[in-house]
């Protein structure tokens, strides 16, 4: 019979639900930096939230005060074959492709530093807010002769061009969140004071019954699929999409409530 070891039980990544938001925390102190294990607790924490029909939102964040994540663990990397190296980046991809195409709306709140594998899990949310003052933010891993292997080079161009993305990872500096919202990297920053209060307050805004989730999960979908495929392709998924909406007991909820001039309740149905 196998036996199991300590660190294969330890929890690497703490999920709850609260308000139809899933909290999916990275925890693994000082920097919570990640392990094809921690990977593995993710995508399980992903999935969960993804299937779970009272979860709407998806709320990424860093445990302790100090790092939403530094990305991959380096020891952990120069110990291992080049063949098993690839394998984890293969399957870290994966997670965070899930993540990206997840049907629901995914926040990424940068508690503290951000980079590396860090700022790769964070750019595959939807929205990032970051609380001020609490670290630096960066692609640093060219320092390592490497380049950004899990989807880095890809979202970051996307997000800010190509010349400005390429500029980032070949000088492989770390910049501030007031640098990054200029750039278009995060969407905001808040203070620290309250920094979790209010990002769930946040979060909370794009559940029933104050948003139609299907709605907000469906401009996801849209866009998301939309993205890179021609234009005509992308209009009929957004066709399709809003038929589905159209049908649903939320948009005959939103439109009469328009009509009759009163807020809409939302039922995510």
């Amino acid at each position: 019979m196998a036996t199991t070891t300590a660190t294969e039980t330890k929890t690497l990544v703490n999920y709850r639900v609260e308000d139809g938001v899933a909290v999916i925390e990275l925890s693994d102190p000082p920097a919570n930096t990640y392990t094809y294990e921690m990977n593995r607790q993710l995508d399980e924490c992903i999935l969960k939230a993804r299937m779970d029909n009272d979860v709407y939102v998806l709320l990424l964040t860093g445990s302790g005060d100090k790092f939403f994540s530094a990305g991959a663990n380096i020891k952990m990397l120069a110990s291992v074959t080049p063949e098993f190296k690839y394998y984890f980046c293969l399957h870290a991809n994966e997670t965070l492709n899930r993540l990206e195409q997840t049907p629901k709306l995914v926040l990424a709140a940068l508690n503290g530093h951000t980079v590396g594998g860090g700022l790769e899990i964070a750019l595959a949310a939807d929205i990032r807010i970051a609380r001020k003052d609490s670290g630096k933010i960066g692609l640093p891993e060219i320092n390592l002769g490497v380049l950004p292997g899990t989807g880095g080079t890809q979202r970051l161009s996307r997000m800010v061009g190509k010349s400005k993305a390429i500029e980032l990872m070949v000088t492989g500096n770390t910049f501030t969140f007031e640098e990054a919202k200029d750039m278009g990297i995060i969407n905001d920053i808040y203070e620290r004071e309250n920094f979790m209060e209010n990002i769930m307050e946040y979060a909370r805004q794009f559940t029933p019954p104050n948003k139609a989730a299907k709605a907000v999960g469906n401009i996801k979908r849209s866009v998301q699929t939309g993205w890179e495929i021609p234009m005509e392709s992308a209009l009929a998924v957004e066709r399709e999409l809003q038929q589905r909406l159209f049908a649903s007991e939320d948009a005959k909820e939103g439109l009469a409530a328009y009509v009759e001039k009163r807020p809409a309740t939302f039922k995510a149905k």
